[in-house]
């Protein structure tokens, strides 16, 4: 029995994914990787949340309406935040059932890898760069 054989479950490093050879392209060990990446960003983001709601819970009082126009401020900017991380959460959730199904680093549009760069920067890629410039550039186009 061979040394990498006894530890079948270590995760590897982002060094180690990014010397990798092109052939262990999403490989079960690189899926390993990013699925615990993925994960570990869900639970920040759903930690943050539950301490956001903690804190719009607490009753803040004031009554001077300029201190409770600054406050009702401060949490609509949290809760656009929130927006922002739930919107996050149901694409992590999506990068999630790809890498269960197989499809998790390959270009929805054209079927080539994503790229193991893009992937690191933004798991939740579902294009390849070439890809996405071309999505960006129709949506200026369209005026969206």
């Amino acid at each position: 029995m061979n040394a990498t054989a006894t530890v079948p479950d270590a995760l590897l490093t982002e060094a180690e994914i990014r010397k990798a050879p092109l052939d262990d392209y999403m490989s079960s060990r690189q899926l390993a990787f990013f699925r615990a990446k993925l994960i570990e960003e869900r639970d920040q983001l759903l930690e943050s949340a539950h301490r956001t709601t903690l804190h719009l819970q607490e009753f803040e009082s004031t009554p001077d309406p300029s201190d409770r126009a600054s406050l009702e401020e401060d949490h609509t900017l949290e809760l656009r935040v929130r927006d922002r991380e739930r919107k996050l959460l149901h694409k992590i959730d999506e990068a999630l059932v790809r890498i269960d199904n197989g499809s998790y680093g390959w270009c929805e549009d054209t079927g080539e890898p994503i790229g193991i760069a893009r992937l690191l920067a933004r798991p939740t890629a579902t294009l390849s760069v070439e890809a996405q410039e071309i999505h960006e550039a129709r949506r200026k186009m369209q005026g969206g």
